[in-house]
């Protein structure tokens, strides 16, 4: 029989490590990063360097703070309301959804506490610039990675959990 209750924990026990890793990394950023030139970490490829945005992904819709928190908050409050449908039928489902949970939260925290997002992580190649991006940014990536994988070799279809497990 499956254990939602041992999923379920590791959701949460993993969606509050992602935030914390993600403040946290964001946090050294503005103390070491802010005041201070890039570090580059592989010359010619990757570093460290202080970024604030103040719109979404790559800098899209630049100055929509609350706009993008309120899509974050409704996104977050539908994810976790369809957790156990959505995400426990796969294999590490509870992961997906902590990945993504752990990466909206961190970025939502920003938006309503900063009015901004922190970003610290930039790779390039001579003049091209990857936008920089940030721990919570990693983790809703390999979320929605992790969704489309788990989607695609389960074939589109996910198992319905059993009648006698819908207490769990």
């Amino acid at each position: 029989m499956r254990s939602y209750r041992k999923e379920t924990f590791l959701f949460i026990a993993f969606s509050l490590f992602f935030v914390l890793a993600d403040q946290m990394t964001k946090a050294l950023a503005v103390l070491h990063l802010k005041p201070n030139p890039p570090v580059e970490v592989i010359p010619g490829f990757f570093q460290l360097c202080y970024v604030e945005n103040r719109g979404a992904a790559w800098g899209m819709m630049q100055g929509w703070t609350y706009l993008l928190a309120g899509f974050s908050i409704l996104t977050l409050v539908w994810l976790v309301w369809q957790v156990k449908s959505l995400f426990f039928p796969f294999r590490a489902g509870w992961f997906i959804a902590a990945s993504l949970t752990g990466g909206i939260v961190g970025n939502l925290i920003d938006r309503l506490v900063r009015g901004r997002v922190i970003d610290f992580l930039d790779f390039y190649w001579g003049s091209a610039h990857f936008p920089a991006f940030n721990v919570a940014d990693s983790c809703i990536c390999v979320g929605v990675g992790l969704l489309l994988l788990a989607q695609i070799l389960a074939g589109g279809r996910r198992q319905p959990p059993h009648p006698c497990e819908s207490g769990n």
